[in-house]
Parts: C-alpha cells; structure tokens; sequence
C-alpha cells in the first residue's frame, strides 16, 4: 500500500454524562481522528486517545498533532508498505509520543484489513465471535450514588465493574461495594493517587475479594510496585507503567504485576500491544483491553485487539450508548448482556458516519 493523503480532524464530543477520576472531570471528549486514504482509494482510520491537557501522560492532543504533522505523516506519507508491522519500525526512531504513533497506525491497519478482505480482528489473528465486557465507572458524588449505578450495570449484563478510586474514597466505597454485591467481580482503579507509604491502607482492600487493583503508585514505577504486590493478596495490573514490550518484561519479571491492561494508544499502536500480548500469554500473566473515552473509532480498534486469546479479562470497552448520544459509525457498538459481537466485515466493521464527524469537528488540515 501506498498512503496518499492523510487528513486530521480535531473533534469535540459531548459525554451523556461527566466522567471523573483521581486526575480529573471530563463533560467533553476532545480528540484526533485521522482519515488515511491509498492510493487505490481505500479508506482507513484511526483515533488519538491523547486528553487535551498531560493528565495521563505527557501527551496531549495538541502535541499529537504537531508529531503527526512534522514527523510522523512524512515518514509515512507516499511511502510503499507491505505490512502495517513496518509503520512500528519506521517509527522507531521518534522517542515515546506513542498516542500519536498509534493514530496512524491504527488507519494504516484499517487498510491493510480491507485490501486482504479480512476483518481487522482477523488480520490480528483474533478468533473470538464475541468478547466479554466491563464498565467502567467514574468517582460519584455519593456512596449511594455509586451502588445505584454499579446496580444498573448489573442488570444490562456487564461483567465486571471497574470503580475508580483516589485517597479518601477507596477502603468504606470498596466494603459498600462487596457487601451490596458479594458475586459481581469488581477491581480498583487507582490512576496513580497512592504511593508506597500507604500500603497499609492499601493492604485494607485485600478483604473484598477484588479482581485487581490497578495502577495503585507512581504512572512511571515498576520498583515500588513489586514491593507492594509483596505486601498484597489482591492481584496489581498495570497501565500507564507499561509502554512497550519491554517494559512488560521488565514489571512482570520484577513481580511487579500479575495483570496488564493493553491500551493501544498507551503502547503504540496494535503491534506492539500484539506484542505485549503474545509475551504475557507465553508468561501466564492474563491481560484485558482498557478504555480511554474512544469514539466508535477508537472503540472498534480496541474491539479487534480483544479477540486475541489471551485477552481473558473483561475489558473497558463499553458500547457506544455508554458515553455518547450519537456515535461517528454505523452502527454503533452494541453491548448485550456483557458481550459484544466482533464485526467480520472488512476492515474496521463499521461505517463512519460523516455527516456525524462534520457536526463535531472543529479544526481539519489536509496533508497530500
């Protein structure tokens, strides 16, 4: 394949309701969609996940921007692939920015599935009719608040119930929980809010049977993350400490975790992430996809990965009506009774809804 022309779309999506973790509330959901076309017409997409300010990460959507436009679409760009493995090593030499990376992977993957008539779960080597998902749920404004959604959740079928947590609403939110709901599997996500110096109180959350608590310390530890896990029953996942197939290696061969969540953005782009999962599946360390507020787009990439086998975990991928009034494909993800059917039409499986991405969009640049 032979990239022609790339256009960035920067657009504003309204949540159906705010959405708030240790680091933040989010009422929109700014971000990136890139439309990457070959030279034989084929149409490919893909989404940054970055957040408008360095919340998560160093990245932000205005920095994606200025990677794809300066570096990354001239590497690429009139350039003959054969593979979409082969944008992972062209963009070996730009140190980190992997949520910018990931954009344009993720369109070229979309290509690539459509001009070998494969699904894009397919050309992953995914196998799954249909993956199991989770929710995940935003700190509330009350304990009560909390157990009404968790309750709600329950009844439309999601499997597992990811709660955020930060200092001061974590040990009585996760006791309500496990008492309200003693057979739902539920985990903590923690988003960096805790350091080592509150193990005891982590150590609290060891009596409420969770599935994991997740990325309890610092967003760039493996150390102290290990010394934890000593301290703990409850299984520690990963996220923002792992960016690479490398440094999955590492934390897993420290003890620093027992679970990984594999967000593509975070890693990359779906190379790597089918990396960081063929390593953990021959190492016994299961590993589910997690969510970062995607559109349709972003959502259907992360629908293939999971197809992978060793994606044995619900993960966050929701369906769109979770998040959004109006979604930017048709149709939208749908999740019944915690599952959601993988699309086996070429490419994506779904179709981009344009007169929906016009209506959001609020700055566009075409790149030829």
């Amino acid at each position: 394949m032979k990239i022609k022309e790339i256009t960035i779309r920067h657009l504003q999506m309204k949540l159906k309701a705010p959405f708030t973790t240790s680091f933040g509330t989010f009422t929109n959901r700014d971000f990136l969609l890139l439309e990457a076309k070959d030279e034989d017409g084929t149409i490919g997409w893909g989404e940054s996940v970055a957040f408008h300010a360095p919340w998560y990460n160093e990245e932000t959507l205005q920095t994606n921007w200025h990677m794809l436009e300066d570096f990354l679409i001239p590497l690429i760009l009139n350039k003959e692939l054969k593979h979409p493995d082969e944008v992972n090593e062209i963009f070996a030499a730009i140190r980190k920015n992997n949520m910018a990376k990931s954009t344009l992977e993720g369109a070229v993957w979309d290509i690539y599935a459509q001009q070998t008539n494969q699904s894009l779960a397919t050309a992953l080597g995914g196998a799954k009719e249909k993956i199991e998902v989770g929710i995940s749920i935003g700190i509330q404004k009350s304990i009560d608040d909390l157990v009404t959604l968790v309750d709600g959740y329950i009844q439309e079928g999601y499997k597992r119930m990811k709660v955020k947590i930060k200092p001061g609403w974590d040990v009585d939110v996760m006791r309500t929980l496990r008492e309200k709901f003693p057979d739902t599997d539920i985990m903590a996500d923690a988003n960096s809010a805790y350091r080592l110096e509150d193990a005891d109180l982590l150590k609290q959350l060891d009596d409420f049977d969770l599935m994991m608590i997740e990325q309890p310390l610092a967003s760039d530890d493996i150390i102290d993350h290990a010394k934890l896990q000593q301290k703990l029953k409850i299984p520690i996942c990963l996220d923002e400490s792992i960016h690479s197939l490398e440094d999955a290696r590492k934390a897993v061969e420290l003890g620093s975790t027992k679970i990984i969540n594999i967000k593509i953005g975070r890693v990359g782009g779906l190379t790597e992430a089918k990396k960081i999962h063929d390593y953990c599946a021959e190492n016994g360390i299961p590993v589910w996809c997690g969510g970062m507020l995607e559109s349709g787009i972003g959502r259907s990439h992360n629908v293939a990965l999971t197809t992978l086998p060793n994606f044995i975990l619900p993960g966050d991928t929701a369906g769109s009506s979770r998040y959004w009034e109006k979604d930017i494909i048709t149709p939208e993800v749908v999740a019944e009774n915690g599952y959601i059917t993988v699309p086996t039409t070429a490419g994506i499986g779904y179709e981009v809804d344009r007169e929906a991405v016009e209506n959001y969009t609020v700055a566009q640049k075409d790149y030829r």
